[in-house]
């Protein structure tokens, strides 16, 4: 699993014209799955989104109780060492990968997290400022 993760004085994802989410000061969040990952490894990034020391301070959303703004994103996990087309074998399939995603937001929320979404499978406008800038990858 790979996130992106930017701190946003604003963010929000717009699906056919509506905003389905939408946040103010906070992270914004752009998830990956690969075929290998589980519900444990949802888990675990859902504690590592939630705890990143990133915010001002070196807070993290868990400290603030910063809103996240999650969207799926297949294309983290796209191959464009060979040629100008990249591959994109190594992101899990959409019936793998919807419920993973999923399983993070619902563990974000578990955690006390004020979470919202994009929407899976649709083309999603997706717009932030970012504040710092602050962008940071995990792998897991």
């Amino acid at each position: 699993m790979r996130a992106v993760v930017q701190t946003v004085s604003r963010a929000s994802v717009t699906v056919d014209d509506e905003v389905v989410g939408e946040i103010g000061n906070g992270l914004l969040v752009l998830l990956g799955v690969t075929h290998a990952d589980t519900p444990q490894v949802a888990a675990t990034m859902a504690r590592k989104i939630h705890e990143l020391r990133i915010l001002d301070d070196e807070k993290s959303a868990a400290d603030t109780g910063a809103p996240i703004l999650l969207v799926s994103q297949f294309t983290l996990y796209g191959d464009a060492r060979k040629g100008r087309r990249p591959s994109w074998t190594a992101a899990a399939p959409a019936e793998k990968a919807e419920p993973l995603v999923t399983a993070v937001v619902e563990a974000l929320r578990q955690r006390g997290a004020t979470v919202e979404t994009g929407r899976f499978r649709a083309h999603m406008l997706v717009e932030s400022i970012n504040a710092g800038p602050r962008t940071l990858l995990l792998n897991l």
